[in-house]
């Protein structure tokens, strides 16, 4: 029923600053900026690859001033698209599940769906040319104390074939979990792990925040190109070398709040269930 990850929200205190710094770092594009008044928050909304950011700024009381005050700020909730919402709606009906409507999107906040610490927000899909540094987002990641509920509770929610999930683990980070690709010809997926090891930064995040989204990822064309420009505008914020061909980090300072890793293109089907998918360089 989900088609792609289409965007992701963070919200801040000062959404055009927010903005700039991703215009500057990532060329990204403005696209406009507007009033989200079921949320209580001015909006600003840049385009980078073909995906959106919307930066929420909260005006009053709701779900943006309550995340931002609770001291995370940057990301806030998962955007994805699919191709009908009413079909989508009427799903999400069958299950006592109604999100505030938010003119042409579904917002669904983690009280709606039950799923502590995941929000998120849909759109009817639309097609776009990519612009800047990189290609797409292809996923948010969602941490949960328990993975394989929230997994299945994806699934259940979003009417996703759980068959296609992939299971995903990692001692490095010390997490354990599921990405749950909403089609096994794609990349794009919500991760839901449980960081396990509270030695670790994800661990201490989980341990301070509870259950929350944390961070994004996204692909690009030109990783060398990327390198280069996080080299030159944000040389303290960014985690990578020169040897590593296929991804780096983006630190949260450097982006208002959000952790972005970067893989080079196809790449990430590495560790997504099919690495011989991955096209060489």
């Amino acid at each position: 029923m989900l088609k792609r990850v289409d965007r992701i929200q963070l919200t801040t205190h000062n959404a055009q600053a927010v903005a700039e710094r991703w215009m500057k770092l990532l060329d990204a594009t403005a696209q406009g900026t507007d009033d989200v008044p079921q949320l209580n928050a001015s909006r600003v909304t840049i385009q980078v690859g073909d995906s959106l950011v919307e930066i929420l700024q909260p005006t009053g009381p709701g779900f943006a001033e309550t995340h931002l005050k609770a001291g995370r700020g940057g990301p806030f909730s998962i955007g994805v698209s699919c191709e009908n919402l009413d079909n989508l709606r009427a799903h999400l009906k069958t299950q006592n599940i109604q999100g505030l409507e938010l003119a042409d999107q579904l917002f669904l906040h983690e009280s709606h769906i039950g799923i502590p610490g995941l929000n998120v927000v849909v759109s009817v899909h639309v097609q776009r040319e990519p612009v800047g540094l990189l290609r797409n987002l292809y996923e948010a990641t969602h941490l949960t104390t328990n993975a394989d509920q929230s997994a299945a509770d994806i699934a259940r929610v979003f009417a996703l074939d759980h068959e296609a999930f992939v299971q995903i683990d990692s001692d490095t980070y010390g997490y354990e979990g599921s990405l749950t690709l909403f089609d096994a010809s794609s990349l794009h997926r919500i991760e839901t792990i449980h960081p396990y090891d509270a030695s670790k930064t994800m661990g201490r995040y989980c341990e301070k925040f509870g259950p929350s989204m944390y961070m994004c990822y996204g692909e690009t064309d030109d990783l060398p190109a990327l390198r280069e420009r996080l080299k030159d505008l944000a040389p303290n914020d960014w985690t990578g070398s020169d040897d590593n061909h296929d991804g780096l980090f983006i630190n949260p300072r450097a982006l208002g709040g959000v952790m972005m890793g970067i893989s080079r293109t196809t790449y990430a089907w590495t560790w997504s269930g099919y690495p011989e998918r991955v096209v060489s360089l």
